[in-house]
């Protein structure tokens, strides 16, 4: 068969593979960990403790994809309507905050609707950041104590550093009417782009990959170290050499690249500009299962360290033992604008503090499992060097015949559904290549 090889075992990964044996194409599949799935990973922890590599969740309207990860789990998924909620100075307002401010401080509402009118009668102005979006949205006032604070504990910069590339569904702009009615009223509507999700039933998010692994010929603790694309070969820290001859990649841009032999200095300065978070995650157990309503919570006030906090036994009864309940918190950094140092470990207890400070942990509850992850790649800051920058990464690839695929390969917002589908794109580009490698695949399969 041709020599496809993918790097990395993701949900892009295994979208490339499972579009190349649509072909009759196994391709060789290498990851640098001891097990596959990259960040869609599940792992078990005793007592009985499972935590996914940060929140995941299946919530795509693409049918194709819902049936395909459906038949995954042999259909045994939780369906479940999604209940969210925000923290900022001690109140717990739902989400999206915009929605229900009703129960904030009076002077805060009426500024933020006064402003919000006086925003509406001004005339359309350029929007050019994110900044400038938000102000014309929202108006100061709801822009600067809501949306600007998560930017700043989120993706680590400012919004006026921010394009609005990223926004899509995920920030919604509301009507007076639905502001209003959410400032009077502790009942108004829930509109959110998320209403509902799927979960597999046990074993985590990991399950929805069992039933790709055999489309590829995997290898584990393969890292990658060196791409030579004159002799179409690849190099890993374990002393294996590989030919290939077409490579799909969704190794984070900056690693690639500069593994790169010959890559050109103006394309290796651009991979130094691409932004991105790291992330530390902290799981705690805990001796008690109704910590919190919601399955998600957003955390606006700057002196609490983590950014977001998920509650992994509310997505099904198999990720936390009998009675008890689970917290993954979400502590952002970046190499560029606020780098992570020190272990993972140091911020367990710091979260503990704070989770005890605004009163989802009592004093009286046990935690009886602790432990921290650090993600060198979390989330893509849409950053103003953005744009410029992966246009001349992603044209250098292109031009070396190097197809990319997944969040950090296409480097943007993706999700679950969109990086599979990502991954099959690079694998449909792959297949869609000169003459030369279809007549290959003809004489294989003939």
């Amino acid at each position: 068969m041709p020599n496809v090889v993918v790097l990395g075992t993701g949900m892009a990964g295994f979208g490339a593979a499972h579009r190349l044996g649509q072909e009759g194409i196994t391709p060789v599949m290498y990851d640098k960990n001891a097990y596959y799935g990259g960040h869609t990973m599940s792992f078990r922890h005793e007592p009985g403790f499972v935590f996914d590599i940060g929140p995941h969740i299946s919530f795509t309207k693409d049918e194709r994809i819902q049936e395909l990860l459906a038949d995954n789990v042999d259909q045994r998924y939780e369906t479940i309507q999604i209940s969210l909620n925000n923290y900022w100075r001690g109140y717990w307002p739902q989400h999206p905050v915009q929605l229900h401010l009703h129960g904030l401080p009076e002077d805060v509402v009426v500024k933020v609707i006064a402003d919000f009118v006086e925003e509406r009668q001004k005339p359309d102005g350029p929007i050019n950041n994110y900044n400038d979006w938000l102000l014309a949205s929202f108006g100061p006032t709801f822009a600067e104590l809501f949306p600007k604070q998560y930017t700043r504990k989120y993706h680590l910069t400012t919004a006026e550093n921010m394009s609005t590339d990223w926004l899509g569904p995920r920030i919604y702009r509301p009507t007076l009417e639905e502001v209003l009615r959410g400032a009077i009223s502790a009942s108004s509507p829930n509109i959110h782009y998320i209403t509902h999700f799927r979960y597999p039933t046990q074993g985590g998010f990991v399950s929805y990959l069992h039933r790709f692994v055999p489309l590829g010929n995997i290898k584990l603790n393969h890292e990658l170290v060196s791409v030579d694309p004159g002799i179409n070969e690849l190099a890993f820290s374990n002393g294996v050499r590989t030919r290939y001859d077409e490579l799909i990649s969704s190794v984070p841009l900056p690693d690639l690249i500069r593994m790169i032999k010959g890559v050109p200095a103006d394309v290796l300065e651009a991979s130094r500009r691409l932004a991105c978070s790291s992330c530390v995650l902290v799981n705690i157990g805990v001796d008690r299962e109704d910590i919190s309503s919601a399955h998600m919570t957003y955390f606006y006030d700057e002196d609490i360290c983590f950014t977001r906090l998920g509650f992994p036994h509310m997505l099904c009864d198999a990720n936390a033992p009998k009675g008890m309940g689970s917290i993954q918190a979400e502590v952002y950094f970046s190499d560029k604008y606020r780098p992570f140092s020190g272990k993972p470990e140091d911020w367990i207890q710091p979260v503990i503090d704070d989770l005890r400070r605004c009163g989802l942990l009592r004093d009286s509850d046990r935690v009886v499992f602790r432990t921290a992850m650090y993600l060198p790649y979390a989330n893509i800051i849409f950053d103003l060097d953005r744009a410029a920058a992966l246009k001349t990464v992603h044209g250098y690839l292109d031009d070396i015949g190097i197809s990319y695929c997944g969040r950090y390969g296409d480097w943007g917002y993706l999700w679950t559904d969109e990086s599979f589908k990502s991954g099959e794109a690079a694998a449909e580009a792959v297949l869609s290549k000169p003459a030369a490698f279809q007549a290959k695949r003809r004489v294989h399969s003939g």
